[in-house]
């Protein structure tokens, strides 16, 4: 093991290749082990697994209030260091995704600062991806 824990995390997809360019191309994850079903890839260091749904069924989007943005739920990310942070960001923007919440501080000066964007995979799976101002507020109160 790596020295501290992953997690492992399977989503639906609708598009296996779509999602190949998408996590593999996009946002720099390495593949692993793969099927016709499905594809691993390393997410920052945790496995996470694209299985194919082919129901392409519409999910309902829900949102909560959170520092004045409407945040969508459910939704799964990696808090990343401040640095990769903002190389993710600048990618992202390079390529013209299409934010669902623009990148951006929030709680700004407040405990738990953090910079935080959201967008959605091709099969509208909602990935927010946060980084903290000071690690040591990740699970401040």
């Amino acid at each position: 093991m790596s020295g501290h824990p992953r997690f492992h995390l399977a989503v639906p997809v609708h598009d296996l290749p779509a999602a190949r360019e998408f996590y593999g191309g996009l946002l720099g994850c390495p593949e692993g082990r793969s099927a016709d079903t499905w594809v691993d890839f390393d997410l920052f260091g945790h496995q996470f697994v694209a299985h194919l749904d082919s129901s392409a069924t519409e999910r309902v989007q829900l949102t909560n209030p959170v520092d004045g943005d409407e945040v969508p739920v459910p939704h799964f990310g990696v808090l990343l260091e401040p640095q990769q942070w903002q190389e993710l960001a600048t990618r992202l923007t390079d390529a013209g995704i299409d934010f669902v919440i623009e990148p951006h501080t929030r709680f700004a000066g407040e405990v738990g600062e953090q910079s935080t964007m959201f967008f959605l995979d091709p099969s509208g799976n909602a990935l927010e991806f946060k980084a903290f101002a000071h690690d040591d507020q990740v699970f401040a109160t």
